[in-house]
């Protein structure tokens, strides 16, 4: 029947559709395993790792940005808690898989104090209670000189060796991180089509129609702010480890606004949109500036680009152009074969 042939040929397409996700995530997993290989240069292979790094952070804040509708200002602040404690706790003798731990918890904590305060409110109000809080934490390490060094920072010795592997060179230290960030997205893409993570997309569209269908939508948007704390915290491990120093600036207002133009200009509520984001922000600092002196103009420009020719972000935008070519060139061969006809 006509019914079951429409099934028939929808199903084929889902099927080829999947097909052609799993061929390019397999393409883009032998791409970055091949990076300190076709890179060749250890410079470009630390902004490999760079990029990954700052992938990491901006996943995490898209958990917030893109799945919850909560704009963030402060999670340089989370960030820098993880970077701090484990600093920390190294410098003191601990050792390095102690030292990640607990700063993962003082990290969730630190995430939790955030919620509580945060989640009185939301649009603007819970935007502006970030950003104070981030200064807070800010504030905190800049003055704290007793504890934190003040401006001078905290400087490590070396790297930690799991397994007995060094991780001083530039491709061992990658590979460690694209592990990292591997884990990273496959917890995100399972907590994106897990229950949660769509009760949480939920409580963005219609917070009301939630509260009157049963969800506690306080406790979810908490969680969901633990969740997006415990990866800023296993970035900011990363970024220490790479490099073995932390200060005061890490915390500051500029590293929260810069992960969070990383989320919007990719693509806020996609897997592939923090990853384009970090990319993109991070090649245009350490590279082009090497080329461009007013690195940061050409940036803005493209930032303002992306917002008025892909408002959704970068990703998104490039789906959408890419189906509209696609439709049109079938349309233009279609009528084609109608006029030979």
């Amino acid at each position: 029947s006509d019914g079951a042939r429409a099934r028939t040929a929808a199903a084929g397409v889902i099927r080829q559709a999947v097909t052609m996700i799993r061929l390019a995530g397999a393409i883009g997993l032998l791409a970055l395993i091949s990076v300190p290989i076709w890179l060749g240069n250890s410079y470009y292979v630390n902004i490999a790792s760079q990029i990954l790094i700052w992938a990491v952070f901006a996943l995490a804040l898209n958990v917030l940005v893109g799945w919850a509708g909560l704009v963030s200002l402060g999670h340089a602040g989370l960030f820098g808690v993880a970077c701090y404690t484990g600093a920390l706790l190294i410098v003191a003798g601990w050792g390095h898989l102690a030292a990640a731990v607990a700063a993962i918890a003082v990290t969730l904590v630190a995430s939790a104090l955030f919620g509580v305060l945060s989640l009185r409110t939301s649009g603007i109000g819970f935007i502006m209670i970030t950003l104070a809080l981030g200064q807070i934490l800010w504030g905190i390490a800049y003055r704290w000189i007793d504890l934190t060094n003040g401006d001078n920072g905290i400087i490590l010795g070396a790297r930690p060796q799991p397994f007995g592997v060094s991780l001083e060179s530039p491709s061992a230290f990658y590979f460690f991180t694209l592990l990292v960030f591997l884990c990273t997205l496959a917890s995100m893409a399972a907590f994106a089509k897990s229950p949660f993570g769509i009760s949480l997309r939920g409580t963005r569209d219609q917070a009301r129609r939630m509260t009157a269908l049963g969800y506690h939508v306080w406790l979810i948007r908490f969680a969901a702010i633990l969740f997006s704390g415990l990866f800023s915290g296993v970035a900011g491990l990363l970024f220490l480890y790479y490099h073995l120093y932390v200060s005061p600036h890490v915390l500051g207002l500029p590293g929260s606004a810069e992960v969070l133009l990383m989320v919007i200009s990719g693509g806020s509520g996609t897997l592939l949109g923090p990853i384009v984001g970090a990319a993109l922000v991070v090649v245009m600092k350490t590279v082009a500036s090497a080329y461009i002196e007013r690195w940061n103009l050409v940036l803005g420009a493209i930032f303002v680009a992306i917002v008025l020719f892909m408002p959704d972000g970068i990703v998104p935008g490039a789906r959408r152009f890419w189906c509209w070519g696609r439709n049109s060139l079938r349309e233009l061969i279609a009528a084609k074969g109608e006029n030979r006809s």
